[in-house]
């Protein structure tokens, strides 16, 4: 049995299919039992609760052979990562009382920095916090999703795709969220280790091959657009980030172009991507197609 939290989401959902795929038995938290229903059908075990019910955790972790556990993605935290360390505290004394055999978190490239990276600091919060468990513990640092750039299925009908990556032919790590999964799936049921390791996902990839390969799924000619930084907030609350709240994810964004995200950190390993944005873009189109 392994505990997957946020099955809901994207990275929780593939770590979970995967974990099914081979034959695992899979639990998982859940706030919302409803939302969850689809997961129940395949066998998943739900239990009620959420990462901010340290009790609710450490029943979650009974007798599990591993856990991974991940932050909800938060766009706008505030400006003391309250949100994310609260959920950090409630892990650490649910994994502390309960301790399961190994233990992997998902990260974010650029997590081994302590500061200047805007959102990205819940995640090198993550990293310190779990770092003295007594479980092996495995931090996976994966690079920008290609999943972000879904909506590009209907603005790009105009042939431009909007991206924050300046310049847009400068690559840095990409990564879809089901090679996540499958990352995840094989740490928790692989080799065992001992201590922790730290895994970089992904691939060095470009926004201007981004936007090639969602034309080749339009049948468009698509070019990357590098948005203005002086329009990046704009651009921000337009996905949904309330004003005057955009300042974490502006600063990712500045490291990411800063090079931060680059592959090749000292002391880690390093798993390339299989999937491509383009199969990331076809698979949605299906799907809305469908």
């Amino acid at each position: 049995m392994f505990l997957v939290m946020g099955i809901t989401g994207k990275v929780g959902g593939a770590t979970a299919r995967h974990l099914l795929a081979r034959g695992k038995k899979v639990r998982a938290l859940v706030r919302d039992r409803e939302k969850a229903l689809s997961w129940a059908n395949q066998g998943v075990e739900l239990v009620d609760g959420d990462w901010n019910d340290s009790a609710a955790i450490e029943r979650a972790l009974k007798g599990v052979e591993g856990a991974f556990v991940m932050l909800p993605p938060i766009w706008a935290p505030s400006p003391d990562y309250k949100e994310a360390k609260g959920v950090i505290a409630n892990y650490v004394e649910a994994l502390t009382r309960a301790a399961p055999p190994r233990v992997v978190a998902l990260s974010s490239m650029g997590a081994n920095r302590t500061s200047g990276h805007g959102m990205i600091t819940a995640l090198s919060l993550l990293e310190q916090g779990l770092r003295d468990l007594i479980s092996p513990t495995a931090f996976v640092r994966a690079g920008g999703f290609f999943e972000n750039f879904l909506f590009g299925l209907q603005v790009a009908q105009g042939g431009t795709l909007p991206a924050f990556y300046n310049p847009t032919n400068r690559k840095s790590t990409m990564v879809a969220t089901d090679d996540i999964g499958a990352q995840i799936a094989t740490l928790l049921t692989g080799p065992a280790w001992s201590g922790q390791r730290i895994v970089e996902i992904g691939s060095m990839v470009a926004a201007d091959e981004v936007a090639a390969q969602l034309g080749e799924v339009l049948n468009l000619d698509v070019k990357a657009f590098a948005i203005p930084r002086a329009g990046w907030a704009e651009a921000l609350q337009q996905f949904g980030i309330p004003k005057g709240r955009s300042g974490p994810a502006e600063e990712m964004y500045e490291a990411v172009n800063a090079g931060w995200m680059d592959l090749g950190v000292e002391g880690t390993e390093h798993v390339p991507g299989t999937t491509s944005a383009r199969d990331v873009f076809a698979a949605a189109q299906k799907a809305v197609t469908a």
